[in-house]
């Protein structure tokens, strides 16, 4: 059984020892250092080297939507769970934004965060369909160029350009520093937006509409 090195980040230290202690319990999970800010996350992630960092959001110095930023943008292949509560939302967005593999509630049972863990180490995401809606809403909201009478956001249009240009989801993750599960979650809003079904149709519609050069 591979093991899964797991970095967490979080400033409360009674929850990093119960965390390290829960998840020490699972034969395939290694938990290979702590962190008590952002700052000390992204360190450490380039220290440890973690398959999984289970991030906090409300930290000290940096806090987790900075710091999964960074992370991502650094360490691409490093997956990051935010660790959060029910108010959290708009925190969660953005980090998921940011290229997050998903999101867990704090008051999770153990098991089912070992198993939360296990699921993106596979390359799966964490995303219900309450937040997954959340997030084209608030895709909806930003600004975007004149011409896009559709409401994609830049980042959905930096996307589309590239399905448009046949690069597979995978190498649209790479060129963009996100996760291939929030490439598939920006396709399926651009997919929603557009009306269309699929890459070929999106890529028409949105040449016919001018967001897309011809």
């Amino acid at each position: 059984m591979a093991t899964i090195k797991v970095l967490l980040a979080d400033d409360q230290e009674l929850i990093l020892e119960s965390l390290r202690i829960v998840l020490s319990m699972e034969e395939d999970l290694e938990i290979v250092g702590v962190s008590k800010n952002g700052e000390e996350a992204v360190r450490h992630c380039e220290q440890f080297q973690p398959d999984i960092v289970l991030m906090d959001i409300n930290m000290p110095v940096m806090d987790g939507v900075a710091a999964t930023a960074q992370i991502k943008e650094r360490m691409p292949v490093t997956k990051v769970i935010i660790l959060t509560s029910y108010r959290e939302v708009d925190y969660v967005l953005a980090a998921l934004s940011h290229g997050a593999e998903g999101y867990l509630l704090k008051a999770i049972h153990p098991r089912e965060l070992a198993a939360g863990i296990r699921v993106v180490h596979a390359g799966g995401t964490l995303i219900t369909q309450e937040m997954a809606s959340k997030m084209i809403k608030s895709m909806n909201q930003t600004s975007a160029p004149k011409s896009n009478e559709y409401g994609l956001s830049t980042r959905e249009i930096e996307v589309l350009h590239k399905l448009a240009s046949g690069m597979r989801n995978q190498d649209i993750a790479e060129a963009l520093f996100l996760s291939e599960g929030t490439v598939k979650n920006y396709i399926s809003a651009i997919y929603s937006k557009l009306n269309v079904s699929g890459r070929r149709e999106a890529t028409r519609k949105a040449r016919d509409s001018g967001i897309l050069d011809h």
